[in-house]
């Protein structure tokens, strides 16, 4: 879960860029409390380098939080998808 000015700065755009280049699978979606939720899965080391983007995102974007949890992926979709 991503928190700050996310939402309407291209954040899940260049969420799913990064993840398709560290080849993760997943997506990425706006809720409606202004927050992007953000599943991936793959290897840790890929996964590692998608939070620490996370962090700060896109240039327009102003990340005030980033909460993260390693869990069993149950998401069964290919390639890293916008929602």
């Amino acid at each position: 879960m991503v928190s700050g000015l996310v939402q309407g700065v291209y954040f899940r755009a260049n969420a799913q860029k990064q993840a398709l280049a560290l080849n993760l699978t997943g997506y990425a979606k706006n809720l409606p409390d202004g927050r992007v939720e953000i599943v991936a899965k793959g290897p840790a080391e890929q996964l590692e380098n998608l939070i620490a983007w996370c962090h700060h995102g896109p240039r327009a974007a102003r990340v005030s939080q980033v909460l993260w949890q390693w869990q069993a992926a149950d998401f069964k979709g290919n390639g890293f998808e916008v929602c």
